[in-house]
């Protein structure tokens, strides 16, 4: 009996199973394309800032100016960059810096010299990050009721400390940080600060454990529950690290200023938040960087700049902050239907 054959296989259509690539290496070029729009943007600025006011934008003092200004609301958008990333928010960094450099200019704490001062700016920070995260973690309060009832407070407080006056730093080796004879190889005190920030903000969030898990509640906190995370503490932690950020950023504005106002840190917390937002973190929590941010922060002050050489009114420059926010939200969430 002869046995049935089997046509000949055709080699052509066998079809051998390609290795998916693995889904970070997505997310990395994303993030790579991010970074470089980022950098084009700013390259851009750097560029209409040269035309316009040559002479002036370019010079090596405003440049200096432009680092300087970005080191002290740089330092608060890489706490709020943790805070955002979570899933939460915070609008009262702006008020905590505020209290924060007015508790550490008051006469009686400048009798205690430089480390008085700096030493209440961080505390009074970091007091201010433990009332809301015990609020937001442990009080079950939404983020955005509870940093505004911090902001109310702590910018009233303010007001009471200083009676509406300015308080005038009279210690030299504060003072002295400021100075252009404080400068190393011509980079300000400030901007190296805001540098030693930024580096162990993202070592941080992207080389440990403690980052892991900010990204982890922020993506998706009831499994990150489940993964054995302790969410309420994570988030009484990220917001410890906001204030302490606002603290160390309270005590760059007294060396920038020389005093404490109950007015200082106006609005920081919309250009903290519109600086993490056009650098690709995500409002809903789950993914962002440091890099981003601090790019966002380089775009906005040099904005700042360029409006200010060509004597371009603040309220401009507020409608201009407003519009890019907006956009960077659409892009956001049109690249998030997108994936």
């Amino acid at each position: 009996m002869t046995q049935p054959v089997s046509p000949p296989r055709d080699s052509s259509t066998d079809k051998v199973p390609q290795a998916q690539p693995p889904a970070w290496r997505g997310l990395l070029f994303r993030a790579d394309v991010r970074t470089l729009s980022l950098l084009g943007v700013l390259a851009a600025l750097i560029l209409i800032g040269g035309i316009t006011k040559p002479d002036e934008f370019l010079d090596t003092r405003n440049l200096q100016l432009v680092l300087t200004q970005a080191s002290v609301i740089g330092v608060v958008t890489v706490g709020m960059t943790f805070v955002i990333v979570s899933g939460g928010i915070d609008l009262s960094v702006g008020a905590i810096v505020a209290l924060a450099s007015v508790w550490a200019t008051t006469v009686a704490t400048q009798e205690y010299g430089f480390a008085g001062i700096l030493f209440t700016a961080v505390v009074v920070g970091v007091g201010c990050g433990l009332v809301n995260g015990v609020l937001i973690a442990y009080g079950a309060m939404v983020p955005f009721i509870a940093t505004l009832a911090m902001l109310a407070s702590a910018r009233g407080l303010a007001l009471q400390i200083t009676d509406g006056k300015t308080q005038i730093v009279t210690v030299p080796s504060v003072l002295d940080l400021g100075e252009r004879d404080a400068y190393v190889l011509g980079i300000p005190p400030l901007v190296m600060v805001f540098a030693v920030v930024t580096v162990i903000g993202w070592l941080v969030l992207n080389r440990t454990t403690f980052g892991r898990r900010t990204v982890a509640v922020g993506g998706n906190p009831e499994a990150a529950r489940l993964a054995g995370i302790d969410v309420r503490r994570q988030r009484l932690y990220l917001y410890l690290l906001s204030g302490l950020c606002c603290g160390i950023a309270a005590f760059l504005l007294i060396v920038l200023s020389g005093s404490g106002q109950n007015t200082n840190g106006n609005l920081y917390e919309l250009d903290a938040i519109a600086a993490a937002i056009i650098g690709g973190t995500l409002l809903t929590g789950g993914r962002g960087t440091i890099t981003g941010s601090v790019l966002g922060v380089l775009i906005f002050t040099t904005i700042t700049n360029i409006f200010a050489l060509n004597n371009l009114q603040s309220d401009v420059q507020q409608i201009a902050k407003g519009a890019i926010i907006v956009a960077a939200v659409l892009v956001q969430r049109r690249t998030a239907s997108t994936t």
